[in-house]
């Protein structure tokens, strides 16, 4: 696989449909961190300046749990890839940060796209999703699309308008497999998009005693990707506690570290009045996690400059 992208990736460049600085987030295998992982690069570059517009292209909508923004049924987003308008953004998620919200009517597109398919005007996904996108594009430094696991037809439509593709993975070999079937669909959708960079792959939810594990993982994944794309040095530990309250409370790490803080200091203010103190957080603290999450975000912001680098040459 390696010989091959690393061929693909030496052929001559063409125009294509891509929307620059657009970053799909990608794996064959769901429950890797791909949703989380995107939600706190999206708030960490925001946080640094950049205008940052998210797309949830996953059906089952699980970016508002990230984000905390109330679960919508996709069909705003439904409707604009239907009529070829630009799709409805919410504003203001965070300071920085809007979003195009999925949800469940996201599941029609494949059939949808069946039903178009004898229509020699009707043009496949990936041109749906450009003209409901690229309206909003001049608005952005940044757009980040997180996409489902097993959703071929959406997944190669993020791709088909996508600069570059992260791959979220775990340690199971599972989730190593998924990593393969994201590089299958990268490779399918090369030909129509050949501005498409495979940007490099995060190991998420790592023990944070597993060294050696971390190490045979990263040695599979670097000869599985050869010279195409590094993994990315800064590796996302496992903390269950703190992903568990993040998603409760709607909350990025670094908001989570401040706000388990906050909870700390009311809950000893209440033991100190006599009260039972509520508690609300399963984690002390946030372990570090806001730390890497800022880490990787530098470490993709510099991959996505390295690329566009590479395509102006």
């Amino acid at each position: 696989m390696a010989r091959s992208l690393q061929a693909e990736r030496n052929t001559k460049r063409h125009d294509s449909a891509a929307i620059d600085r657009t970053v799909a987030f990608a794996n064959g295998k769901g429950g890797v961190g791909k949703t989380t992982t995107a939600a706190n690069v999206a708030g960490y570059a925001a946080i640094a300046g950049a205008k940052v517009l998210v797309i949830d292209l996953d059906p089952q909508g699980d970016l508002s749990r990230d984000l905390g923004y109330e679960s919508a049924s996709g069909q705003g987003l439904f409707n604009a890839l239907v009529t070829g308008t630009t799709a409805p953004v919410l504003k203001d998620i965070r300071e920085n940060l809007d979003v195009i919200p999925g949800g469940q009517a996201l599941e029609d597109i494949q059939g949808l796209m069946f039903s178009r398919s004898t229509r020699a005007d009707a043009g496949d996904f990936g041109d749906m999703l450009h003209r409901s996108i690229e309206p909003l594009a001049e608005d952005y430094d940044l757009i980040i699309i997180d996409t489902p696991p097993g959703e071929r037809t959406l997944v190669e439509g993020a791709f088909a308008i996508a600069t570059a593709v992260v791959i979220p993975t775990k340690s199971d070999e599972a989730s190593i497999d998924g990593v393969e079937r994201v590089a299958r669909r990268f490779m399918a959708v090369r030909e129509r998009n050949p501005n498409l960079q495979l940007a490099g792959v995060v190991l998420f939810g790592v023990g944070p005693r597993s060294l050696r594990l971390e190490r045979s993982v990263r040695e599979t994944l670097e000869e599985m990707l050869g010279t195409v794309a590094p993994v990315f040095a800064t590796r996302i530990r496992s903390l269950e506690s703190a992903s568990a309250d993040a998603r409760k409370k709607g909350l990025l790490f670094h908001e989570l570290e401040g706000a388990v803080t906050q909870a700390q200091k009311d809950r000893l203010k209440a033991l100190r009045a006599g009260i039972k103190p509520s508690d609300g957080f399963f984690s002390r603290n946030a372990g570090g996690l806001a730390e890497e999450f800022e880490a990787l975000t530098g470490e993709i912001l510099s991959r996505l400059n390295e690329i566009e680098s590479d395509d102006n040459q």
